[in-house]
């Protein structure tokens, strides 16, 4: 997740209406505005190892609304589906080089305290306006919440004046490059993350390339979309853009447009979008398999934290593993009707929290 190109292209990303009593952001986050107001010869290691605290919660805050769209849809074969899969991927390995960064620097994430409450806004007060819910793939959601968090800070046709987080990344960039801090590599984490290999950062030009990897997978390059480190496929904007418009994007005389070869909208499975606070007094056999989700991905967040508080590539590794079994409950959530409406549950990835502990602690 990143914005920072200014491909013209013919769409939008229209930000959706803010949820009245939305929760707020994870605690513990700082604010995004706050971190850039600080000026720049005045931003030092303290203030990296706190910005990077919040790319944490920002690159986790994608993963589960991702999840629940590729999830929901049907055949795992299709394009769309493809292409949502691969984005996941991605913004792990997105969360992992933050985690990398930060304790690059001496610091430690605080993942599991991080994790985001759904709906509510980004973390950071980043695309302000923007509320972030869990739903099954629909356009709706694609462009108010999918393309609205990857969103480009210049479009054809968006002019955002909140703080984006391509600037924010930026920012970070030029403090790196201002500090020079020593980098140390004694809790950092190298592991293949699908088709990304997640190595150490030990120099500036380590950071630079990384930092940069996590905005052009987002949105591409200034020059194009499909400049990216991913094989020319196109950047994640771009690919729920191609999702929303049913088009694959083509370079026109008048810019990118999304005018090519069909991208037909997958068959899903209707997950209704979880409401604040979660479901209400659903059945029995519900309530087991949200509570069976919620432990699985707390104990992924757990062993998040553990791998880089000195766990490794094990933890990591565990983590992996036990993500890619939260589909199997959460498909069935998708799968159990809601009783009178034409709508399913969904999972509500909620981070149970053990009593007297402190995440990441």
């Amino acid at each position: 997740m990143a914005a920072g190109t200014s491909a013209a292209v013919a769409g939008t990303a229209q930000a959706a209406a803010p949820t009245a009593g939305a929760p707020a952001a994870a605690a513990g986050l700082g604010s995004v505005a706050r971190l850039m107001a600080v000026p720049a010869d005045s931003r030092g290691v303290e203030w990296l190892r706190s910005a990077l605290q919040v790319a944490v919660g920002l690159e986790l805050a994608t993963i589960p609304p991702y999840l629940c769209g590729w999830w929901s849809v049907r055949d795992h074969r299709g394009e769309v589906a493809r292409m949502l899969r691969r984005i996941v991927g991605d913004e792990m390995y997105h969360l992992g080089i933050v985690c990398n960064l930060l304790t690059a620097v001496g610091g430690r994430p605080r993942i599991k305290a991080a994790a985001p409450v759904y709906p509510g806004p980004l973390p950071g007060g980043v695309r302000a306006g923007v509320t972030v819910y869990l739903s099954g793939l629909t356009r709706p959601f694609v462009r108010d919440v999918m393309m609205a968090i990857e969103a480009p800070e210049e479009s054809l046709a968006r002019n955002a004046a909140s703080p984006t987080v391509g600037e924010f990344y930026e920012g970070m960039l030029r403090a790196f490059r201002t500090v020079r801090p020593e980098l140390s590599t004694r809790t950092q984490v190298t592991q293949h993350i699908d088709s990304d290999e997640l190595r150490p950062v030990r120099s500036l030009d380590d950071v630079e390339h990384a930092i940069e990897i996590i905005r052009e997978q987002g949105e591409g390059t200034d020059s194009s979309p499909l400049d990216t480190f991913s094989d020319d496929r196109p950047a994640h904007y771009y690919a729920f853009g191609e999702i929303y418009h049913g088009r694959e994007l083509r370079p026109t005389d008048d810019g990118w447009r999304y005018v090519g070869g069909p991208v037909p909208f997958p068959d899903v499975r209707p997950m209704a979008p979880v409401p604040a606070g979660g479901w209400r007094n659903p059945p029995a056999h519900v309530g087991g398999l949200l509570f069976r989700f919620d432990a699985m991905y707390s104990t992924v967040l757990d062993s998040l934290d553990a791998a880089w508080a000195g766990g490794g590539h094990r933890a990591l590794g565990a983590g992996i593993h036990t993500m890619r079994g939260l589909e199997r409950p959460a498909v069935e959530l998708m799968e159990t009707a809601i009783p009178n409406t034409r709508s399913t549950y969904g999972p509500q990835f909620h981070a149970l929290r053990r009593p007297g502990t402190r995440d990441g602690a």
